[in-house]
This record gives structure tokens, sequence and C-alpha cells, in this order.
């Protein structure tokens, strides 16, 4: 028995599931944020979440996910870098802990995807890639100063404040 038919009742709808529809997950992501021009570093104040998750069957685990995201979204933005040679371990490798997170505010848009298992849609890549967008836009919005290179490490965003007059 194929795994797909664990997940749906009909079997019109699990052919057309497994002949390689796509379901679209939208998500929609707001930064509060605080640049510090001087030397380039920035704390994340608050986060706000609105996700299409189709139907949360686990409205809480799907809450987790998107704050997972998020988190791996913020690494993302300013923080992780790989280089070779140097960053090879998890002391020099640096990825986002607790005190780096702020609060999330998460809003979850349900309307029964008829093509999800149960009604859902998957909500762990829409909670990542909305991330680090967001907070460059706060970077913008904050400066004026358009972020071209992820992670925004202090010194490259301070350099790019005093490119732009800071």
């Amino acid at each position: 028995m194929p795994l797909a038919s664990v997940f749906t009742a009909d079997s019109r709808l699990q052919a057309k599931t497994l002949s390689g529809d796509l379901l679209y997950g939208f998500a929609a992501q707001l930064c509060e944020l605080a640049v510090d021009v001087r030397l380039g570093t920035v704390k994340l104040h608050r986060f706000v979440a609105a996700h299409d998750v189709g139907r949360a069957i686990n409205p809480t685990l799907v809450e987790g996910q998107i704050h997972g995201g998020i988190a791996q979204g913020i690494g993302l933005a300013l923080m992780e870098e790989f280089i070779p040679g140097v960053t090879e371990n998890l002391h020099h490798y640096l990825i986002p802990s607790f005190g780096d997170v702020p609060p999330i505010e998460t809003m979850l848009i349900e309307e029964a995807e008829p093509l999800g298992p149960y009604g859902a849609k998957g909500v762990g890549e829409p909670a990542l890639v909305a991330t680090a967008p967001a907070i460059f836009s706060a970077i913008r919005d904050a400066t004026g100063v358009v972020v071209r290179h992820a992670p925004a490490l202090p010194h490259r965003l301070r350099a790019a404040l005093r490119e732009a007059g800071w």
C-alpha cells in the first residue's frame, strides 16, 4: 500500500497527488528591529508571522514549526556563514540561540487544502524563506541601506552604512 493512501481517503485525490501536483504555501512576515549604526549590529525586537497553513491539524505544532523556521531564518540573515577551513565546527560557526530569537506573534490562516493530507499544507520552508527578507526589509526601512549579501554580519552592515553616509 503506497504511503499516500494513509493520508488520503479518496483514490482520485490520491492519484492526482501522486502525479505531481504541487501545494503552494504562502507566508508574510514583519520584523521590528533596531540597528546600531556605529557598530553595524542588529537587535531584533519582534516578529509577526502570518502563514497560510491549509488546515492546522495541530495548531501548537504548526506554531512551533513557524518559530523554528524563523530561528533558522535569523541565522541565515544575521550570523551563519560557512568559511572552509575556519567554520568547520560550532565553536566558530554561529547559530541562533534562545537569546537571539525575539517574541513571535503567529497568525494561522486556515482554509483546508483539498490536495493536502487532511486539508493541511507544509509550513517548514515558508517559515524559513520569509524571515531573511523580513529582516533585510526592516534594516532598509530603518537605515535606507539595502543588504545585498547574507548574512548581514556587523562588519558588512557597518561598511554599507558608512557608504550610505551614516
